[in-house]
């Protein structure tokens, strides 16, 4: 799987002003590295929880064929178009006769081809995310990631500073951890 962030989330002027509010900062100075710990939050979230927190839009690169095959990125909102990629790399945008979608209960996306295609990988599109938008967001991954941003902010200087996340910011999404038997 290759995913790749087409569409980022928009974020709400809130989730700035709450993160300076947390470290106590008043003025605009900082406001572009800040906004830069709240998107890498805003990552390493999705990564301990397996959850995608804030809608983007997505695309990952999978094989071509006729079998379900199920995205990684989760929970998938819309599925909203897929592609063939020839071995040059250029795209052909697909029919929406030529593949099957669904959105499972959990928030998997599935795709299928219903046809053989020449092409060995396809694109698919789609939007993700457990809420659309900050103010949207379930307050403990909010504070969470408002405190794994200012945990950074704070320890920028910091050789010893910790590669996960802090406790509190764990035990804050830990209830929204997903976690898969393989």
């Amino acid at each position: 799987m290759k995913r790749a962030i087409i569409a980022p989330p928009t974020l709400a002027p809130t989730a700035l002003a709450e993160l300076k509010a947390w470290l106590g900062i008043s003025t605009s100075r900082d406001d572009a590295e800040l906004t830069g710990l709240i998107r890498t939050a805003l990552e390493l979230c999705e990564g301990f929880i397996g959850v995608m927190p804030l809608a983007s839009g997505c695309e990952e690169v999978l094989q071509a064929c006729g079998a379900w095959q199920m995205l990684a990125t989760r929970p998938v909102q819309a599925i909203t178009g897929v592609s063939a990629i020839a071995a040059d790399g250029t795209r052909t945008t697909l029919s929406a006769t030529d593949y099957d979608i669904d959105i499972a209960a959990d928030g998997g996306g599935l795709v299928r081809l219903t046809r053989p295609l020449d092409q060995t990988r396809m694109a698919v599109r789609f939007t993700a995310g457990l809420a659309e938008s900050w103010d949207t967001l379930p307050d403990a991954i909010q504070q969470g990631l408002v405190r794994w941003a200012a945990y950074q902010h704070r320890a920028r200087d910091d050789d010893k500073a910790l590669a996960g996340p802090p406790a509190a910011v764990a035990a804050l999404w830990r209830p929204w951890r997903r976690m898969r038997l393989t």
